[in-house]
Order: C-alpha cells, then sequence, then structure tokens
C-alpha cells in the first residue's frame, strides 16, 4: 500500500461524522425529540461509526467518530439556546439539563457510534488477517473486547425497543370508558394529549398544567383518578413537554398567544371529538394564564372556568417572592441566603437565575405542621406509564428549555389590566399555604373581575399544588361547586 493511502483512509473515515454531525445540528438542534428521530440517530450512529472504523482500521475510531461528530454537531447547533444546548453550569438545574439534554443524546447518538466504530475497525481487521496480516492483540485481551462491546451493542438494542415502545395509560373499568394518549393539531405543531373518563357521557373536562414545558399525565392519573367518574378529563401537554417536546420549535413562535391557541384548538378537539357544545377549562399555576385568555377570546366554547393556584402577573409574584424567601433563608439556611443575594432580585435571564428560589418554594411557604411537598411534580412522572422512554429521559430537558424561552415572554402579562371581564363562570381555588404574593395578586384581580359567577375556593392543608396535595378534597370541591353548583 502507498504512503499515501492511510492519511487518505482517515480522512475519508472523518467524513462520515462530520457530515452527520452537520445535519443533525441543523435538522434536531436539542437531540431527537420524535421516536422517529431517536430511532434514526440510533441507526445512523451504528452506520457511521461502522463506517468510520472500517476506514480507519483502527480502535481508535471508537473514539474519534464520537468526538468528532459531537463536536461538529455543538459547532452548527450554536444558535439554539435554552439550558440543554447552553453550556453546562453548576446547581441542579444545570446538572439536570446536562444528564437530560446532552446525557440522552450520547446514549441516543453517541453510543451507536461509538458500537459502530468497534465493529467496523474489527470487520477491517478481519478482512487484513485473511489477507496475511497477523492478529496486533492476544486471545485473552481480543476476547474480553468482543465480550465487552457484545453488551454495549445489546444495550444499543434494548434502547431502540424503549424508545420504539409507546407510552400507555391504564384502561378505565366499565365499558363504557375512554383511556388514550392521542395528539392534537395547533399551529402546525403536534400536542400530546391523554383522555380519560369513566364515562364518555359525562361532561368533557380539559386542563392545563403549570409549568412552561409542562406534562403532567402521571400525576393526573394517579392523584386525580376521582376526576373521572364525573368528567372525561383530557390532560394537554403544553410545548416542550412530553409528547409535545418536538412542538418547541420554532422557539420564535412560543408565546402566551400561541400557548392561548394551544388550548383553543385542544378545546375545539375535544368538542368535535365527543361532540360537546362546549367543554370545562381547568388550569394551574402558569397555564391559568393562557387559559384564561382563551375562556375571554372564546367563552362560547367553554361551559367555566377553574383557576387553581391562578397565576396573574408572574413577574410581581416573583419580586415579592424573592423577599420572602430572603427573609426565610437569613433565619434558616445561609447557603441560601447567599445564593439569592449573589442572582439579586427578579427579573433574570435564564431559569438559572430562579433556581434558587424556585427549589425552595417547598420549604419556605409549607403548611404549618406539615412536610415540604412537591406533590405532582416532574420527578414522579419518571415512573408513570404515561410516558415513552423517550420522553422520560427528555422530561426535565423538555422543562427547562421551555421555561428558558418561555418565561421571559409572560411573565409581564397581567390579568389585571387585559382581563376584567370573563363571560363564563369562573372558580377558583387556592391552597391555604399558597405563596402569599400570589395569593395577593389573585384576590386583587378577582376584586376587579366581572363574571356571571365567581367563587374563590380555600383547600386547608394545601400549597400550591391543591389538586395534587388533597386531591379528594378537590375532587369533591369540583362535584359540588362547578358541577353540580
Amino acid at each position: 500500500m502507498s504512503l499515501g493511502g492511510r492519511p487518505a483512509r482517515l480522512v475519508s473515515a472523518c467524513l462520515a461524522p462530520v457530515g452527520w454531525g452537520v445535519a443533525a445540528g441543523v435538522v434536531t438542534p436539542r437531540g431527537p425529540l420524535t421516536p422517529v428521530a431517536a430511532l434514526a440517530a440510533i441507526g445512523l450512529g451504528l452506520a457511521v461509526g461502522g463506517v468510520a472504523g472500517y476506514l480507519a482500521r483502527t480502535r481508535w475510531a471508537m473514539l474519534g467518530a464520537p468526538v468528532l461528530f459531537a463536536v461538529v454537531f455543538e459547532l452548527v447547533r450554536i444558535g439554539a439556546t435554552g439550558p440543554s444546548v447552553d453550556l453546562p453550569r453548576l446547581g441542579v438545574f444545570g446538572v439536570l439539563a446536562l444528564v437530560s439534554g446532552r446525557g440522552a443524546h450520547g446514549l441516543l447518538g453517541l453510543l451507536p457510534m461509538f458500537v459502530g466504530a468497534a465493529y467496523g475497525a474489527g470487520l477491517a481487521r478481519r478482512s487484513a488477517r485473511a489477507d496475511g496480516a497477523p492478529p496486533r492483540e492476544g486471545r485473552i485481551r481480543r476476547y474480553l473486547g468482543r465480550t465487552v462491546i457484545g453488551l454495549l451493542a445489546a444495550v444499543v438494542v434494548l434502547l431502540a425497543a424503549g424508545v420504539a415502545a409507546p407510552a400507555s395509560t391504564a384502561p378505565v373499568a366499565g365499558g363504557r370508558g375512554v383511556a388514550e394518549l392521542t395528539t392534537v393539531e395547533s399551529g402546525g405543531r403536534r400536542l400530546g394529549l391523554m383522555i380519560r373518563g369513566a364515562d364518555t357521557s359525562n361532561p368533557v373536562l380539559l386542563f392545563v398544567p403549570g409549568a412552561p414545558g409542562a406534562s403532567e399525565r402521571g400525576a393526573v392519573r394517579a392523584r386525580l383518578s376521582g376526576l373521572e367518574r364525573h368528567f372525561v378529563v383530557a390532560t394537554l401537554d403544553r410545548r416542550g413537554g412530553g409528547a409535545s417536546q418536538a412542538a418547541i420549535e420554532p422557539t420564535g413562535t412560543f408565546t402566551p398567544e400561541s400557548e392561548t391557541a394551544d388550548a383553543l384548538a385542544a378545546a375545539n378537539h375535544l368538542r368535535t371529538r365527543f361532540r360537546r357544545d362546549r367543554v370545562y377549562l381547568l388550569a394551574h399555576s402558569g397555564g391559568t394564564l393562557p387559559a384564561v385568555l382563551a375562556v375571554q377570546r372564546r367563552p362560547d366554547l367553554f361551559h367555566a372556568y377553574i383557576g387553581v393556584g391562578q397565576a396573574v402577573n408572574t413577574g410581581a409574584a416573583d419580586r415579592v417572592q424573592y423577599t420572602d424567601t430572603l427573609a426565610w433563608a437569613r433565619k434558616h439556611d445561609a447557603a441560601l441566603d447567599a445564593a439569592l443575594r449573589a442572582a439579586g432580585p427578579p427579573p433574570y435571564d435564564s431559569i438559572h437565575g430562579y433556581e434558587p428560589m424556585l427549589l425552595a418554594e417547598p420549604r419556605v411557604y409549607a403548611p404549618p405542621g406539615h412536610e415540604p411537598t412537591t406533590q405532582g411534580g416532574l420527578d414522579e412522572s419518571l415512573a408513570a406509564p404515561e410516558y415513552s422512554l423517550l420522553e422520560k429521559m427528555r422530561l426535565f430537558a423538555g422543562f427547562l428549555d421551555a421555561y428558558d424561552v418561555y418565561y421571559p415572554r409572560a411573565r409581564d402579562v397581567d390579568l389585571r389590566q387585559r382581563v376584567p371581564r370573563l363571560a363564563v363562570p369562573a372558580y377558583f381555588v387556592d391552597g391555604a399555604a399558597e405563596v402569599p404574593a400570589r395569593l395577593a395578586l389573585m384576590e386583587d384581580w378577582y376584586g376587579r373581575l366581572s363574571a356571571p359567577v365567581k367563587r374563590h375556593l380555600i383547600l386547608p392543608g394545601a400549597g400550591h399544588r391543591s389538586m395534587y396535595d388533597q386531591p379528594a378534597a378537590f375532587v369533591d370541591t369540583l362535584v359540588k361547586h362547578v358541577l353540580h353548583p
């Protein structure tokens, strides 16, 4: 072989991971967000690694191909924003973003490439030995290497099978019920929707969860199953969360207006699906802002509105909550006090600024005599069958990226100015231990709000997630005051 043969092969071996890195960075800058994209990442990772390993004819391709792909991919997607694609940062949110963002992509893309390169290089060496070249290593080392690569290959196969397996939700007892995971189209995007109910002739209730990028299918099924006896309950995945992860793009359209349109699209879908003139609209926390705007825009679609932990002006609430948290930290937590002082008062440019305040909230505002609670939090979703493996892998990345993109565009929405009147009955449910700043803003707006019927209901022993803190009381409250007033 000529002296120029090996350099030419190495250059050729580099072209495959470079080309795939460019394509992946353009098409999937946040990594694969759908099962099809995830399976493509696994399959192409194996193929690209195999080509690189065969052409390079060295095990160094096992390291070189994934590294080259990762470098090119990071350079191409440099315009994407969000904690899962930004430079890694210290802190809880930083670790979660790294693990569920780059970590998940590493399993789906880099691990298959590593395995593919091993098999490609092995095939090239076997071809060389067939031509009379002696083996470069001992038998024990060779068998050990094959065993390790075989185990990793099995992991890749299991990963592909897991990604391909759809999420599921348990059937509802009886022959008149419904239990399905489906999607609804809004603005050219597909949004996840879980529909459950004991009787399809019951009234339809659409639930919009709280945080940007939120998906609470698992928590709703596990904790609010009592609602299914009285309603057909449809739980929407907001853009960036759950089965709506891919809908985060394009981020330029991710605004309160698009979230309002999503709620209206889901309501219309349910009206058509179950042949109803109107549906009930239930929303929690940050999801209440687009939900209220949806009711204001199209009151003809809704029987009533129910706001839980109602948001009115999140930016104003954040400023007071910062002051409350700082005062609490001075007495109870020196590290938190230092972190809050270093961050300064909100607003912040990214979700990382909000991290100390958000993580401390369950402790700062825990009901007297009760342990801090995060009932219905994202961590509960990791074990729920209502999420596919891919959705679980990227659960925190979806939330963090969506929050980072959307929240700065929503924090100045003020319902006191934008919504003086609702044309449908309006009910508001709060926990007795709700964050005082949020509750004060809600009561201010509530006092000004005009509606055919309005009620403000308090659940003792509950906090911001009152429907999960006291699920039985919450269901009874809705049945008594909303469904059968």
